[in-house]
């Protein structure tokens, strides 16, 4: 998930009542909500360098573990230092502690929730797990999370004009917090109905290998499916509100046989780090005068109705097959499929 959306749900963990439980609860919690994320400096080498560790230890069970318990004897430590609180709770270890668990695993937990995914039992395994349910930008959990502060604010600017007592931030706290676990349940049932959809179904005489559905912005019944067969890919959009997916109007993307310019490509690093992220990819070689152009782009990321593709890694091959350039990128013009 983007960081405005776990600066939100941390303060939201926050204000439905964990901040009553010792002092710096808040501030653990915003900063935990994003702690995560610090493997962002491995963008600094490059996409592919990013790709590879993104989302990696930092992102793990035993990772965020790892940086709360840091993170607790850090705030803990400083907060021993500072003067007494007028009001509000004391500093106390124990809950710190539990409260920096909760905002690590929680990022941990959010990020698994969308398709990227995360590697859930590093270092001991670097598997990719996602629950494949949430975009990573999704409108609608940042609208109710900003309206469980916006509203309560709001009430509490006319309380103040009127005189009466001001209302706190809990009940929309709890509010935003709790559309964001019926949204889980929602976009789950869908996702759940959407491939089995697509798994009941036969694809040009041949039977499915694996399937996929990935989440739209905004509607929670609208998916993109992906299913793989063993001569193609078929990107088919999807509506959980329908009684089965139309399988007739596919955009498919025909598996090309091995060759020399594509295999020289795959031994690459970027090749590597990238095959062992991509779930559905789908390589691309085209002859030019100079050599071959070789790209594979993983159709997980793929949108029929946008002119651009994400998560594609390119390759530049001369006549002789030595790789001249690889490079991975996040966001890439998009290639036509055979309908």
């Amino acid at each position: 998930m983007d960081n405005i959306t776990h600066t939100l749900t941390g303060l939201a963990l926050a204000n439905a009542g964990l901040n009553r439980k010792t002092r710096y609860a808040t501030l653990a919690l915003v900063i935990g909500s994003n702690l995560p994320d610090l493997d962002v400096v491995w963008s600094l080498g490059g996409g592919a360098t990013y790709l590879k560790y993104h989302r990696g230890i930092t992102h793990s069970i035993f990772g965020a573990a790892v940086l709360a318990a840091l993170l607790a004897a850090v705030i803990y430590s400083l907060g021993k230092r500072a003067s007494p609180p007028k009001k509000g709770p004391p500093l106390d270890a124990r809950w710190l502690g539990w409260i920096c668990l909760i905002a690590l695993e929680g990022h941990v937990l959010m990020d698994f929730s969308n398709s990227y995914g995360v590697r859930l039992f590093m270092p001991f395994s670097s598997r990719w797990y996602a629950w494949d349910i949430m975009f990573i930008f999704d409108p609608l959990l940042l609208a109710a999370l900003i309206a469980g502060f916006a509203l309560p604010a709001l009430f509490r600017l006319i309380s103040e004009e009127v005189g009466a007592h001001k209302p706190g931030f809990q009940r929309g706290a709890i509010f935003s917090l709790s559309f964001l676990v019926l949204l889980w349940g929602l976009r789950t049932v869908a996702h759940h109905r959407v491939v089995q959809q697509l798994d009941s179904h036969v694809y040009g005489e041949e039977n499915p290998i694996q399937v996929g559905a990935f989440p739209v912005p905004v509607n929670p019944f609208e998916w993109i499916g992906v299913v793989e067969t063993g001569s193609a890919y078929r990107i088919i959009l999807a509506d959980a509100m329908d009684s089965d997916v139309d399988t007739a109007h596919a955009r498919i993307f025909f598996k090309p046989e091995s060759t020399p310019a594509l295999e020289a490509a795959e031994k690459t690093r970027t090749a590597a780090i990238f095959l062992d992220f991509a779930r559905f990819p789908w390589p691309n070689v085209s002859e030019t005068e100079h050599g071959y152009d070789v790209s594979i782009r993983d159709l997980r990321f793929y949108s029929p109705t946008e002119r651009r593709a994400g998560f594609v890694a390119e390759f530049v091959l001369n006549k002789d097959l030595r790789v001249l350039s690889q490079t991975f990128s996040f966001r890439a013009s998009a290639q036509n499929p055979v309908d």
